[in-house]
């Protein structure tokens, strides 16, 4: 079984928010100074790369990220070609078996270098009702955000949070072909925290 890493680097050219925190990883104790390690630190925003959205990152008493259920991040995925899209809506799902599906990952290519993306693909907010009503429960994207990137209302969010839908968001799936793979995507147990990021792999 092939292992495939859906994780974006984390370096200090990793693209974030504008006016976000960017990424930094720092030597504070090197070898020749305690005389056995070498220990770094990290600086980042929860929403740097590849990361989980908790609710209570656009929602005020929404769930943290320590809180959420972990086997919506383990568990088979069905990745959906939608590279030729300006705006994915339920009509892009017509054909596909959702029968036995939980988790839906949209490959778009929208953001394939090392630069943020002036502009992405608009998800439908209808998508939420349609899932809830297939039972998926999680949708991750290769994009910055499941909103446009100016959006205030975050109505794409909020509808997949009222519809059961939790969030995985900054993928890097440019390697990866249509189809069903087991998917590893955990946040962090940060108390607390309004999202994390984490290391994301496909099996398959």
């Amino acid at each position: 079984m092939m292992i495939y890493d859906i994780s974006r680097l984390l370096n200090a050219n990793t693209p974030t928010w504008p006016g976000d925190t960017p990424f930094s990883y720092n030597l504070t104790w090197s070898q020749e100074e305690t005389g056995s390690v070498n220990v770094g630190q990290i600086t980042t925003s929860c929403h740097t790369a590849t990361h989980v959205d908790a609710p209570f990152h656009f929602k005020d008493n929404g769930m943290t990220i320590e809180q959420l259920p972990l086997e919506l991040f383990v568990g088979d995925a069905l990745v959906i070609d939608v590279t030729t899209k300006d705006e994915i809506t339920p009509r892009d799902f017509e054909g596909l078996d959702l029968s036995d599906v939980r988790r839906v990952i949209l490959k778009t290519d929208t953001w394939t270098d090392d630069v943020f993306p002036e502009k992405i693909p608009l998800i439908d907010p209808e998508l939420g009702p349609f899932f809830l009503e297939n039972g998926i429960e999680l949708l991750g994207v290769d994009l910055p955000s499941v909103d446009p990137l100016d959006s205030k209302t975050l109505d794409t969010h909020h509808s997949l949070l009222q519809n059961g839908v939790h969030i995985l968001e900054g993928l890097k799936l440019k390697d990866i072909q249509p189809g069903t793979y087991h998917l590893t995507a955990l946040p962090l147990k940060i108390e607390g925290a309004d999202g994390s990021p984490v290391r994301a792999i496909l099996q398959g």
